[in-house]
């Protein structure tokens, strides 16, 4: 389809494409304005063919249609939610200086081939459902050319994603016309793991900040919200079994806390969005604000042979300190459902250790001599065993293997620091299963087109077998939160994490900047559209709607 719409909107591109092999028109360099492509979706599907054909949608007699006769909350939510995004971002009575010009412009409305009344959805729906690693996130998606549009898929999460694609088809003519190409979509995600780590504890984030992200996560087809709720600076997580965590560690004990029915909230609000929730609570290090609450958690340290004032990681060489972990994960395995809780790990600083005369005598006692990576090991065997104890398997970032110590065949690794190549190509040697996080830092930020970064970045590359790839479960784009809060959040992810979403979704061959920048374009316009303050990513440019709806 090459038709006049882009004398209105300088945002069309020839949609007869074939994903796999597709030839999008060049884009012009930075500073001139990059053309959009029209309904494109993003992440790119597996295998997508566009056909000329063009269809019509009516708002006022389109619907969802489920083919099953049982309840499925997650769907009917789903296909609200949906219409709404489908319609309600769009504008309904567009004006314009000229109608003459514009229908000299655009042409007749008869051009269009015929009309979509409705979506059937085929699939399986079990209510009260959690997704998980395992989910099958496939679906098909065919659109004929005689209006006809069928979704399918073999679990409720793929009709999920497959719902996000149809919203992403649709687009508006300059004639307030909802319009849809003939469209034939097969599609499934690269990796299980597609996730996003938001801190809670640098800068509290409201509910609202976090129900929010999570639709722009089920947009891009992110399916794992890392809550990486708790550090040393605060503990907004309001613990049932020890409450003056909070109380004693949360920035404000009343206004700056998760309470548990607004942790079953979010976990629940993620649910309906295919989306899994898996909280961190790290350790042994970044613990400052568990110790104000739990007495002698934390190693005194010493100078001098003396107290010094200050404390360190969690002490490992008091009983108490595991009856404590053994109590408060029993919590946290009940309160989140998922399979994963991710346990830290990281940036564990020996020093406080090495001055404390109990730990020294410990480590004798052990036989450690002064390797404190052994003591470091011993931890996290006792902690892991715990947590397996309750049934759930976990995740760790990488010191804790970079320090040498060996932890359970299980374990999954996620690795974060630079030169994750030889990273990678470790930590699978040793058969662990892996997420990469490295390349994906979006709370750094720099003056450009830094999603470009993002989106080179493969996960994959690094030396090692097949058996070693086949270990990497995917990966997280992680927003820390020393400078990050809710006025600034969603502006500074969205769509640089747009850029990771495709790479962890999408086949390995989009890997092209040139051929993504329009896409990423209308992706950004997409949810700027929505409503949600996505921020421009290649310079001077505009979006079709914002044309359209102002006069």
């Amino acid at each position: 389809m090459a038709s006049a719409l882009g004398l209105l909107f300088i945002s069309c591109i020839t949609l007869s494409v074939v994903y796999g092999n597709s030839q999008i028109d060049d884009v012009k360099k930075y500073p001139d304005p990059s053309p959009q492509t029209r309904g494109s979706p993003w992440p790119a599907p597996k295998q997508m063919t566009i056909s000329e054909t063009q269809l019509t949608v009516d708002q006022a007699t389109f619907k969802f249609e489920f083919s099953e006769t049982e309840v499925c909350s997650i769907l009917e939510e789903a296909f609200v939610r949906y219409f709404k995004i489908i319609f309600g971002s769009y504008s309904t009575s567009l004006k314009f200086s000229s109608w003459k010009t514009l229908r000299s412009n655009i042409g007749s409305r008869s051009r269009y081939s015929g009309t979509v009344s409705a979506l059937q959805v085929v699939s399986p729906c079990i209510d009260n459902i959690y997704p998980s690693l395992t989910s099958d996130e496939s679906y098909t998606l065919e659109i004929s050319e005689k209006g006809v549009a069928t979704l399918k898929a073999s679990e409720v999460w793929g009709a999920l994603r497959g719902l996000e694609t149809f919203s992403q088809l649709i687009y508006q003519d300059g004639l307030g016309t909802f319009v849809l190409n003939a469209t034939s979509i097969e599609d499934a995600p690269r990796f299980q793991h597609r996730g996003l780590l938001l801190d809670t504890s640098r800068h509290f984030l409201s509910l609202d900040v976090l129900k929010e992200n999570l639709d722009v996560m089920s947009q891009n087809k992110l399916n794992v919200f890392h809550w990486h709720i708790v550090d040393d600076q605060a503990f907004p997580y309001e613990s049932s079994t020890f409450p003056d965590m909070s109380m004693k560690g949360a920035y404000n004990a009343f206004t700056h806390v998760y309470t548990q029915e607004n942790v079953k909230e979010i976990i629940e609000y993620a649910r309906l969005r295919g989306i899994r929730v898996i909280p961190e609570f790290d350790s042994p290090g970044h613990t400052m604000s568990w110790g104000k609450a739990i007495a002698n958690l934390l190693t005194k340290c010493y100078s001098g042979g003396k107290p010094s004032g200050d404390v360190g990681p969690v002490n490992p060489a008091f009983n108490t300190t595991y009856t404590f972990l053994q109590n408060f994960f029993q919590e946290i395995s009940t309160v989140f459902p998922d399979h994963y809780v991710h346990l830290g790990g990281d940036e564990v600083s020996f020093d406080c250790w090495k001055s404390n005369p109990d730990i020294t005598a410990f480590m004798e006692n052990m036989g450690y001599g002064k390797d404190y990576a052994k003591l470091e090991e011993y931890y996290m065997e006792k902690l892991l065993n715990i947590v397996s104890g309750l049934k759930k398997a976990y995740i760790i970032w990488q010191e804790v293997i970079d320090n040498g110590a060996k932890v359970a065949a299980d374990t999954v690794i996620e690795v974060w620091k630079g030169g994750y190549q030889k990273e990678m190509s470790k930590v699978t040697a040793l058969g662990y299963k892996t997420i990469l996080s490295s390349p994906w830092y979006v709370n750094y930020i720099s003056y450009g087109s830094d999603w470009m970064n993002y989106y080179s970045a493969e996960p994959l590359d690094f030396n090692g077998t097949k058996a070693q790839k086949d270990l990497v479960m995917g990966g997280e784009a992680c927003i820390w939160g020393e400078f990050v809060d809710g006025t600034n959040l969603l502006s500074r992810l969205w769509p640089r994490a747009s850029a990771v979403a495709e790479r962890l979704w999408s086949p390995a061959s989009f890997n092209d900047t040139k051929l993504a920048t329009p896409r990423i374009d209308e992706h950004r316009c997409r949810l700027v559209r929505r409503g949600y303050p996505a921020e421009p990513l290649n310079g001077p440019s505009f979006c079709g709607h914002e044309y359209v709806y102002h006069q």
